[in-house]
C-alpha cells in the first residue's frame, strides 16, 4: 500500500533499477507518516561512507506524538539494504555517473519502506518528448473513449 509517490523523480530521471529500503525511523515519524503527513518530492539519497540516507524528506510533526522531545521534520535518515545491494548502487554511482532517488514510501508487512531508484538524470528535450508523448497517449484514450459512447 503506497503512502506517497515521487511524480518527480519519473519526470527528472531515467529510471533503470528499484530497490526497496527501509528506514530507521523514530516513533513520531511512523505516527505522523501513518497520517499522511509526508512529502519526498525534494528528497534526495546521498553516500556516507559506504551507507546510504535520505535527505530532504519532510514529516511534519503531529502535535499529539510528543511533547518531551524536539523532533526535526527534515533530518537524516538512514536506509537499510543488504551489503551486497549497498555495494552495488555505490559502485555505480561512483563509477557509471548514476544517482540514486526515492521512488515513493510504502507498506510492507506494517513496516515503513522506500523505494529508491537508480536513475540517469534527463535533458531538457528528453522531458519534453516524454511530456509529448503523454499528451499523445492521453489523446488517443478520450478518443477511444468517445467511440465507445
Amino acid at each position: 500500500m503506497s503512502i506517497v509517490d515521487n511524480k518527480k523523480a519519473f519526470h527528472d530521471f531515467f529510471i533503470e533499477d528499484r530497490y526497496e529500503a527501509g528506514l530507521v525511523l523514530e516513533g513520531w515519524e511512523v505516527k505522523a507518516i501513518r497520517e499522511g503527513r509526508v512529502q519526498i518530492k525534494e528528497a534526495y539519497i546521498i553516500k556516507k561512507g559506504d551507507e546510504l540516507f535520505l535527505f530532504g524528506a519532510h514529516i511534519s510533526v503531529l502535535p499529539t506524538a510528543t511533547s518531551w522531545i524536539k523532533p526535526e521534520a527534515v533530518r537524516t535518515r538512514k536506509l537499510l539494504l543488504h551489503r551486497g545491494e549497498l555495494d552495488k548502487l555505490i559502485g555505480k554511482v561512483d563509477r557509471s555517473g548514476y544517482t540514486i532517488v526515492p521512488l515513493n514510501l510504502h507498506y510492507k508487512g506494517g513496516r515503513v519502506k522506500c523505494e529508491i531508484g537508480l536513475a540517469k538524470g534527463k535533458k531538457q528535450h528528453d522531458k519534453r518528448a516524454t511530456d509529448k508523448e503523454r499528451d499523445a497517449k492521453r489523446e488517443v484514450a478520450n478518443a477511444m473513449k468517445q467511440n465507445r459512447r
